[in-house]
Order: C-alpha cells, then sequence, then structure tokens
C-alpha cells in the first residue's frame, strides 16, 4: 500500500511538472514576462520574476497535489484571487496582444476617442462574468 502511494505521488507531480512545464512555455511564447518588465520599467528585476512564476507554479502543484490544507484569513484569501485573476487577466490580454486583434478591432470599427473606456470595459466584463460563474 505504501509503494502504491508513493508511485501514485510520483506520478501525479509529473504530470503536474508536464502540464506546468506547457503553460510556462505558453507564457514564455507569449512574451509575457519581458513585456511586464518593460511596462513597469523592471527590466533589472526580470529573473526575479521568473523565479517567481517558476516557485508559484511548483508550489501550487504540490499543494494542489497533496491537499495540503492552509489555514487562511477572508483578507489573505482576496488577496490571493485579486492576484490570480491579475495573471489571467495579464494573460489573456498578451494574447490578444499577440494575436492583433484589439488593433485590428480599433482600425476596422474606426475608433477615435474612448480607447481605455474600451479597455475598462473588457475588464470589467470579465470580471462580472467571473464573479457570476463562481456566485452561481
Amino acid at each position: 500500500m505504501f509503494i502504491r502511494q508513493i508511485v501514485l505521488g510520483f506520478l501525479g507531480l509529473c504530470s503536474g511538472f508536464a502540464v506546468a512545464s506547457g503553460i510556462f512555455a505558453f507564457i514564455t511564447m507569449l512574451g509575457i514576462v519581458p513585456r511586464l518588465a518593460a511596462r513597469t520599467h523592471t527590466a533589472r528585476h526580470i529573473s526575479w520574476y521568473e523565479r517567481a512564476i517558476l516557485l508559484g507554479g511548483t508550489l501550487g502543484n504540490i499543494w494542489f497535489l497533496f491537499s495540503i490544507p492552509l489555514p487562511l484569513s477572508v483578507v489573505f484569501v482576496c488577496i490571493v484571487g485579486l492576484a490570480f485573476g491579475i495573471f489571467v487577466g495579464c494573460l489573456a490580454m498578451s494574447l490578444a496582444e499577440m494575436l492583433r486583434v484589439i488593433p485590428i478591432m480599433v482600425n476596422r470599427v474606426q475608433i477615435r476617442e474612448g480607447f481605455p473606456v474600451i479597455v475598462a470595459a473588457i475588464a470589467f466584463g470579465k470580471l462580472a462574468g467571473t464573479l457570476f460563474q463562481f456566485l452561481y
């Protein structure tokens, strides 16, 4: 029984590493980290960004695999949820930017003013959809 648990744990951890590697490759292909570093003028700290992503993915896999209970406050959970939302938003927007969806839409619809309002509307729409999904 003990050997079976070790083998299952090893296979689960390897599977998590494989999935995480695919996601990290996708993030690298989109160039999210260099773009964020360039936009925030923190390019000298890019190695810290990369380490944080790798550490977060690894610890997330271990935490999820072994179902480690974390007695956290509601405030901490809200902060982590906000961080996850920011990450998913950055991922979605960099994918849209990579595919040139937004510039093409602006040119086709011939938007001259109010572009920040459109970006804010997209963000609030994603927020409303996420809240609807989780609350209902």
